[in-house]
């Protein structure tokens, strides 16, 4: 199969076009013929050596966290999917990741996807949509009437918590540029705040949960909008102690913990129409598409999720 990999750390240009063996499955798992992944950060944050301690991967190494596409074979203990279902999933953390033809993924990591979906859409949902859901309904245990803060909402995680906070019934304030106003309102968004023209510190209070996707003195202000026993859930790095006791704040740092029954009520949100992935641009599964998503990826600038054709 084909399958773009990595043979050593560095920037885009390691990345390279190989052929490969199929994946052997296990009992528990699908051999998914696929058909549409996405870029997120933790892929050239992998790529570039930031994560070699957290995931020692011996290499060569496939990035990638999202796939769609059909079940080609299954493993003999696969009980609630048959060949040819069209599914979804954030398959586990491994080296042999989704930027190839094939990816074999454990039966707990799938959905099925809706039939008014697309592949694309459908990939461009699992990791930042299931960081958006752990973070409000899992930590923030998010329900109607809160009053949630979502940082970066034109994001690959914020497009999704915004809407994800809106099917809950909450108030939703949202930092971002300017030119991203309508784009995030669009998406649900009550309050909009432009960072680089307003301090939202200043002019948020008595929230309920904030969602910190940028760390830094984002996080460190955030605590400022919360009302006692608030919470904040950071995905860029972990809270400081001292300072979420200052505030009386329940703070805590994210790692995704891929879960198909939580993809499957994502995959309900979409169905009743309250949840969109908002696909910025495409790529082909080639050496150079690859390397073009990534340093879109880079840029910190890309809307909605980069998504890449397979089939």
């Amino acid at each position: 199969m084909k399958a773009i990999v990595i043979n050593q750390y560095g920037d885009k240009d390691v990345l390279q076009e190989k052929e490969i063996d199929q994946p052997a499955i296990g009992d528990n798992q699908i051999l998914l013929e696929n058909h549409a992944t996405s870029i997120n950060p933790i892929d050239w944050k992998v790529r570039a050596g930031y994560l070699k301690e957290m995931l020692d991967f011996e290499f060569p190494i496939i990035l990638g966290w999202d796939a769609a596409g059909e079940i080609a074979e299954k493993g003999k203990n696969v009980k609630g999917f048959e060949v040819g279902d069209r599914v979804f999933a954030r398959p586990a953390t491994t080296r042999e990741g989704t930027y190839a033809e094939y990816v074999a993924v454990d039966e707990e990591l799938l959905a099925k996807m809706p039939e008014s979906m697309s592949f694309e859409e459908a990939a461009a949902i699992p990791l930042a949509g299931l960081t958006a859901w752990q973070c409000l309904v899992g930590f923030g245990e998010i329900k109607e009437g809160d009053k949630v803060l979502i940082h970066a909402g034109s994001g690959g995680v914020g497009n999704f918590a915004i809407q994800i906070a809106k099917s809950f019934g909450a108030h939703v304030a949202t930092t971002a540029s300017g030119k991203n106003e309508e784009f995030v309102q669009s998406l649900g968004a009550d309050q909009f705040i432009n960072y680089k023209e307003e301090d939202f510190s200043e002019v948020l209070q008595d929230f309920d949960l904030v969602l910190d996707t940028m760390g830094g003195e984002v996080q460190s202000n955030s605590y400022k909008v919360l009302k006692e026993n608030g919470k904040l859930v950071s995905i860029a790095e972990p809270p400081k102690e001292e300072e979420a006791a200052k505030y009386g704040v329940k703070a805590e740092f994210l790692w995704l913990d891929p879960k198909g029954e939580q993809l499957a009520k994502l995959a309900d949100l979409y169905e009743s129409g309250q949840l969109k992935p908002v696909i910025g641009e495409t790529f082909d599964l080639s050496e150079q598409g690859v390397k073009d998503a990534h340093a879109l990826s880079e840029t910190h600038h890309a809307k909605g999720k980069i998504v890449i054709k397979v089939k």
